[in-house]
């Protein structure tokens, strides 16, 4: 999920109600291919000393206050993966892209998406769900709720580091952060299913085939871009100070395919 080049796309058959046109970006051995109405995200290999991103977004080039999507808004689109075993990070729906160029000042995130990550990713946000693995997640950093307890945070790191405090500690935190994560099969990616989110100011819903997967009123504020996108990163950020960021090698190549996009 980072910014290395554009490529233009032949033909673009994505139905966005608000006219929002998708841009496709790559990085690295990342490829973004049209083939009939299927976008291919996909990396056909990749080192570990070079990123590789393939990504589609509405939002390239816009500063973040001009980003393109505010609730209600409804979001839905069929994808599969090559695997449910890819190595480093992948997903699609919204967010604030915290570090993007042109967007501002960087900024902590925000988002409502279907998220995967593998091993040695460990993002583990919410109390008793994996930090790694196919979600579906909420998060808001930015609201002034969130940045009151931020000067809190060493505090908060000392005292998670007995696991009866953290018991009591961090639902506190998952709240003034928006965070709500609901872990998904995994045996689902290999195969075309619709996903939606719908995200209203005060609610956000997330579906697969019509199945509520997580429904919360942990719903972030603000604009949010759309985003999918595969890459061979990883990262852990854990409530008891675990900070790492790398990059994964891949042998074999990995993809995610999507169609019928819609935002209305």
């Amino acid at each position: 999920m980072d910014y290395n080049g554009r490529q233009p796309m032949a033909d673009s058959r994505f139905i966005c109600e608000n006219r929002v046109r998708m841009k496709p970006l790559i990085a690295g051995t990342g490829q973004v291919d049209q083939i009939d109405s299927i976008t291919r995200l996909s990396l056909p290999q990749a080192d570990r000393t070079i990123y590789s991103d393939a990504q589609l977004d509405d939002y390239a080039g816009l500063s973040r206050r001009a980003f393109p999507h505010r609730p209600p808004i409804h979001l839905s689109l069929r994808a599969r993966f090559s695997s449910e075993n890819i190595l480093g990070t992948a997903g699609f729906g919204f967010w604030n892209h915290p570090f993007a160029p042109n967007s501002g000042w960087p900024t902590l995130p925000r988002a409502i998406w279907f998220f995967f990550a593998s091993p040695p990713s460990n993002m583990a946000l919410a109390d008793n769900v994996p930090g790694f693995g196919w979600k579906a997640a909420t998060i808001d950093a930015t609201q002034p709720s969130a940045l009151a307890i931020a000067p809190l945070a060493p505090i908060i790191l000392l005292l998670n580091q007995s696991r009866k405090l953290y018991r009591r500690i961090w639902p506190f935190v998952e709240r003034h952060l928006r965070i709500a994560e609901q872990p998904i099969s995994p045996m689902l990616m290999r195969e075309w299913h619709t996903y939606s989110i719908d995200w209203e100011t005060n609610r956000v819903q997330l579906s697969i085939d019509d199945q509520i997967v997580l429904e919360t009123d942990r719903s972030p504020h603000g604009p949010m871009g759309f985003i999918a996108w595969i890459d061979n990163q990883f990262a852990v950020v854990t409530p008891r100070g675990r900070i790492n960021f790398g990059l994964l090698k891949i042998d074999r190549e990995e993809w995610l395919e999507i169609e019928q996009i819609e935002i209305k």
